[in-house]
């Protein structure tokens, strides 16, 4: 005999059937690759609805099996988002850590007394376990962390969150994101050839954990930088900031779904698509039908150089580099490197300190013939796809840098005025007292 459905629950149960046929729908489209929003869209409906079921009859109750439930769910939510960023301490776990044993004791406690039906408590203990599992997973990769470097860990996760917490605000950014910038920069600066030093001079261990959340901080802060640019690309740029937006996002999700089947020919396109934008500048900018060089340069030559990045990465992950172009390979990243030094430690510079960078380039450019690099049998060797983009993206990085030069020595001159006004109000207000 089917089981009747209270009247105040059917509206739950026919949003539940809906998401499931959705699902179904989902699983069964072969013609294009899931997209996570998708998936996160309605696991994000299931639990509302589940939460619909249980929490009514639950308000108040913290020391109830069922009220476990939502707790369970939120839980999980968070630490499968602190997995997927790598970005927690020690301090973010115990938290989680405390709770999670609070609420094992009152599941067994209520299993124990016989409160619910056993396949309740078999569903809720069974989702424990899992949230256990991910603290435990959580924690080991902390274990792995040097005693020495755990300080710095634990300053970077505390720089990365108040980035992405200013990444998240509306309006002007610049004066917030300097001090966190010159954190980033200090901590930078205590590293010797790429390595965090501890005590004696020594080396510890997992450098990589403490690096690579580093760079992500230096990217993040880029990002917030361009972000904020965005707002003011003049309307003649306008075509190009979307065309750029447009690629950098099917790069990306290329980046998620083809990241180990790409070949050079499946990126023709966008490598073409980019070349074109790139032949659109003169001396560098981009101009208006006037001649003249709009708002937005800046944000332009960042989204150029992420898109060349990415088809870097997404080349570089399935594409080999022939042993006769190495050399060349090995000489971009190194120049690459540097570039990236620098703009991260910002100016003052001037085009002095460019020019070993742009000489560099300019080598590696003319060993190209028609555009390709040239072995010496004649022969085109693999490879060709990696290494332009990777030079493209270099010529980016020093677009990038010459344009943060010519906005510093507009910023020194705004103050200059600044100062001036303020010194004529000065002369103003003696006169004034004098007679």
């Amino acid at each position: 005999m089917a089981t009747t459905v209270p009247q105040e629950e059917l509206p739950i149960l026919e949003a539940v059937i809906n998401i499931r046929n959705r699902l179904t729908a989902l699983k069964k489209n072969r013609a294009e690759y899931v997209k996570a929003s998708d998936v996160n869209s309605l696991y994000q409906a299931v639990v509302k609805q589940g939460k619909s079921i249980m929490v009514p009859s639950n308000f108040g109750k913290t020391k109830d099996t069922l009220a476990t439930y939502c707790q369970i769910a939120s839980m999980r939510q968070i630490l499968n988002h602190m997995n997927e960023s790598t970005v927690y301490n020690e301090s973010d776990l115990a938290p989680f850590h405390r709770r999670l044993s609070e609420l094992r004791n009152i599941i067994q406690h209520d299993g124990e007394h016989g409160k619910h039906p056993k396949p309740l408590i078999k569903l809720l203990e069974r989702q424990l376990n899992e949230c256990e599992a991910i603290v435990r997973s959580l924690q080991e990769s902390l274990s792995v962390l040097s005693v020495e470097l755990v300080p710095i860990h634990q300053k970077l996760v505390t720089l990365r969150r108040q980035l992405v917490t200013l990444a998240a605000k509306e309006g002007s950014h610049k004066a917030e994101l300097r001090p966190l910038q010159e954190e980033l920069r200090k901590i930078e600066s205590a590293r010797v050839d790429g390595n965090f030093l501890g005590p004696g001079g020594t080396v510890p261990a997992s450098q990589a954990l403490c690096s690579s959340l580093l760079e992500e901080c230096f990217e993040i802060s880029q990002e917030i930088k361009a972000n904020e640019e965005s707002k003011h690309v003049a309307s003649s740029l306008k075509p190009i900031y979307d065309r750029l937006c447009g690629l950098r996002t099917e790069l990306e999700s290329l980046v998620l779904t083809h990241r180990w089947t790409l070949r050079e020919t499946d990126l023709f396109n966008y490598s073409l698509s980019l070349q074109e934008i790139d032949k659109m500048r003169v001396e560098g900018k981009f101009v208006d039908s006037e001649g003249n060089r709009p708002p937005g340069q800046y944000v332009l030559l960042y989204l150029l150089r992420r898109c060349y990045g990415l088809i870097y990465r997404l080349l570089s992950a399935s594409e080999p580099v022939s042993e006769e172009l190495m050399p060349i390979a090995n000489k971009l990243s190194t120049v690459k490197k540097c570039l990236n030094e620098v703009l991260k430690f910002g100016g003052p510079f001037s085009p002095r300190d460019l020019y070993p960078y742009q000489l560099a380039l300019f080598q590696i450019d003319s060993m190209r013939q028609d555009g390709r690099f040239v072995g010496v049998d004649g022969s085109i060797p693999e490879g060709q796809g990696i290494l332009m983009a990777h030079l493209s993206e270099c010529h980016e990085l020093v677009e990038m840098l010459k344009e943060s030069m010519e906005e510093a020595e507009e910023d020194e001159d705004d103050d200059d005025e600044d100062i001036e006004d303020d010194d004529d109000l000065d002369d103003a207000r003696l006169s004034e007292e004098e007679r």
